[in-house]
């Protein structure tokens, strides 16, 4: 496909990828300090003019539900949960036409709390971010001793009926690679479902080196000293996560090799960052503003085409690979993971 970008309602790119996945931060705050993120006293946050404002958010999940294609829309951060306006913007967005899947990446602190609040808005599920079980460990990672909060909040999404409740974990060398079999288990006990996902260079430090990195090889090796693991017979898609049945099914277990099995080819993902930028990519460089043309008085019609002419513009692949691969400036906590 090598046409430019039309006005057929899709947000297609030159290599004939459609978005439908929509992921919007909403605030580039977060609570906690892990260390693949962000430094200890945290980053230089957005001033509140530059956040797009409730309305507009939910105006731009409209325009691209609407108008572009999208089906499924996920908030994500920073942390989503300290947005004071989270339960009123997933209300606004699960009574659009036609009604997209809304889903939440967390770390958990609070959500025992919101749970039934945001069940009740229209959120579907939640994906929450554990990376050990170990409470000094889980300290040491976010330099907030946090972990009971986080493991409350996951029970609190399973008993709202947030189902299914994903964990999305990191393994780092040195840190908690030994802690995949553990994490699995606890997963299976809860009735929780398992990503356990390679580090990524989105650090604020600009500290992820590939040759630290746990790849998806090691990954599975580890699992597989407790678990007996077989490739998933259903068709994986456009899903980040690669599945395996455990012990004969009907659980899974899926890792996110972003690094070393990219996925590139078949990503359906576009990204609105919190200050109102298109993100064609997690890895991208360039932004595309559409907060200021929202804001001159752009009409719907030219939003949609603004945001079809960025995603028009997405690369082949993340390049990670590439020797000449930069690390995208903002961390993942202004962009959204």
């Amino acid at each position: 496909m090598n046409v430019a970008p039309g006005t057929d309602g899709v947000l297609v790119d030159r290599y004939g990828r459609v978005a439908r996945d929509l992921r919007v931060s909403l605030t580039d705050k977060c609570n906690l300090r892990c260390t693949y993120c962000m430094p200890a006293e945290g980053l230089p946050w957005l001033a509140g003019p530059e956040l797009l404002s409730d309305e507009e958010i939910v105006r731009l999940v409209r325009v691209a539900v609407e108008l572009l294609g999208v089906t499924e829309v996920r908030f994500t951060g920073g942390e989503p949960l300290i947005r004071p306006g989270l339960v009123d913007i997933v209300t606004a967005v699960a009574a659009l036409e036609p009604r997209p899947r809304v889903s939440l990446t967390t770390n958990g602190i609070g959500l025992d709390r919101l749970a039934p609040a945001l069940r009740a808005a229209g959120l579907d599920r939640v994906n929450v971010s554990l990376d050990t079980l170990d409470p000094d460990r889980f300290t040491k990672l976010t330099r907030r001793p946090r972990l009971d909060a986080v493991l409350a909040g996951l029970a609190g999404a399973a008993a709202a009926g947030l189902s299914p409740v994903k964990i999305n974990s990191v393994l780092m060398r040195g840190v908690n690679e030994d802690e995949a079999p553990a994490l699995l288990r606890f997963a299976l006990d809860h009735d929780y479902q398992l990503r356990i996902i390679e580090q990524m260079p989105l650090d604020a430090q600009h500290g992820w080196a590939r040759d630290t990195m746990v790849t998806a090889e090691e990954i599975l090796a580890s699992l597989r000293t407790v678990f007996d693991l077989s490739p998933d017979p259903v068709e994986r898609g456009a899903a980040p996560a690669e599945t395996w049945l455990v012990d004969g099914g009907p659980a899974r277990v899926g890792v996110i090799a972003s690094v070393t099995r990219p996925f590139c080819g078949d990503c359906d993902r576009t990204r609105l960052t919190a200050d109102g930028q298109v993100r064609a990519c997690l890895f991208a460089t360039e932004e595309s503003d559409l907060r200021a043309a929202l804001r001159a008085g752009a009409d719907d019609d030219e939003l949609a085409r603004r945001w079809r002419t960025a995603m028009w513009g997405k690369r082949a692949g993340h390049g990670i690979d590439d020797p000449t691969f930069l690390q995208p400036t903002r961390p993942m906590s202004a962009i959204g993971g």
